[in-house]
């Protein structure tokens, strides 16, 4: 399924064929949480905008508007009108980030819904049947996402329970697989890896879960709130003991930098909902850094976002009219915004694969990791 193409040290080209399509890698997941990109973007604009993969979260579509309404529609793909991949994260990390009262046991986590306080339980068959229902191209499997930073012996504990979840989640998928109701009988699995900022946990952990033979493999827990150096040394860490004929996946990150930065150590798969919410507050991608357009120096500037993007926006709007439309709080504005972000995170991964391919990456690293990130 995961074709390696070529290396250049340890950035990597690779090709990954899917039901719902091939994946070109590396690649930007664009977060659509409840199956909506935020800012009006419609899976028709996706399209356009070079979007490969869709990632919609479990927990979300299960509270609302309920897994089995989507089932009964047909599963995600047309609930939504999209026919490329989609990507389920497992729910894990809201239970944990957004559910103020929970309680964890080996069976899974009782907790309440941020919407109506409902008392929900998911574990890991639980998360396992919901994203059956959703019929996702790939599914999560179901971890706990410890905060960092965390003590290290319950970090440890952590590990194993999300260890001995993730070998649950492996038994029920290939069970619901095989069912005859089943929408996408050929749903995917990556596990997770956890263990915070401790290297030695990383490192076991990444060796048990391995050993799983998944379909690909993520690194969780961080970008959430330990410094960004720790991150990079995680994930320098962890990536020599990552199978190398599976797609990795660094979650919920992040800046055009970190990026950069996560391809030249390895990382295959990216997703963050930064560019679509940065962009609802005015801040927008260029090649020369991030402006914010809630500045009154662009109120009259008739120049686009980024006199070098050709994505739709920059090629019909001004900077003055959409900082006109985001403060007026239109929608237009923040849609506008939004499109532009998320072309340019989808375009920059496709940069990055062409200088893969051409074998001049680290160049372009070296001119464009920070000043990607820079404040302009």
């Amino acid at each position: 399924m995961f074709e390696l193409i070529k290396k250049e040290n340890r950035a990597r080209r690779g090709r990954f064929t899917t039901v719902h399509g091939v994946i070109e890698t590396p690649v930007f997941m664009n977060v659509g949480t409840s199956a909506a990109i935020k800012g009006g973007v419609s899976t028709e604009d996706l399209q356009k905008i070079k979007c490969q993969v869709e990632l919609s979260n479990t927990y979300h579509l299960h509270v609302r508007p309920g897994d089995d309404v989507i089932y009964e529609m047909g599963g995600i793909h047309k609930f939504f009108n999209w026919n490329k991949p989609v990507l389920t994260d497992s729910g894990g990390f809201q239970v944990f980030s957004l559910a103020g009262l929970r309680k964890i046991t080996e069976e899974g986590v009782t907790f309440s819904s941020h919407i109506d306080g409902k008392r929900i339980f998911m574990g890991p068959e639980e998360s396992m049947q919901i994203q059956s229902n959703i019929a996702s191209t790939i599914a999560m499997a179901f971890d706990e996402c410890v905060e960092n930073p965390a003590e290290y012996d319950y970090a440890k504990k952590s590990c194993e329970r999300t260890y001995r979840w993730l070998v649950r989640c492996k038994r029920e998928m290939e069970r619901l697989n095989s069912l005859e109701r089943t929408i996408n009988k050929n749903q995917m699995l990556f596990g997770i890896n956890q263990g915070s900022t401790y290297e030695d946990l990383r490192i076991e952990h990444m060796k048990q879960i391995r050993e799983l033979d998944l379909d690909g493999y993520a690194i969780g827990g961080l970008a959430v709130g330990e410094a960004t150096e720790d991150m990079y040394r995680i994930i320098d860490a962890v990536e020599p003991y990552m199978p190398e004929d599976k797609p990795r996946y660094l979650m919920g990150v992040g800046t055009c930098s970190n990026i950069i930065e996560g391809v030249a150590r390895g990382i295959d798969f990216f997703d963050c909902v930064m560019p679509s919410r940065n962009a609802r507050h005015g801040h927008l991608c260029t090649w020369d850094g991030v402006i914010n357009l809630n500045n009154k120096k662009y109120e009259r500037d008739s120049s686009p976002i980024d006199p070098k993007c050709d994505c739709p926006v920059c090629k019909a709007y001004s900077r003055g009219y959409i900082r006109h439309l985001l403060k007026a709080g239109e929608m237009l504005g923040f849609r506008l915004a939004v499109t532009h972000n998320l072309y340019f995170y989808n375009n920059l991964m496709e940069v990055i694969r062409r200088h893969l391919d051409e074998g001049t990456f680290e160049e372009f690293r070296r001119e464009y990791s920070d000043k990607l990130s820079t404040r302009i």
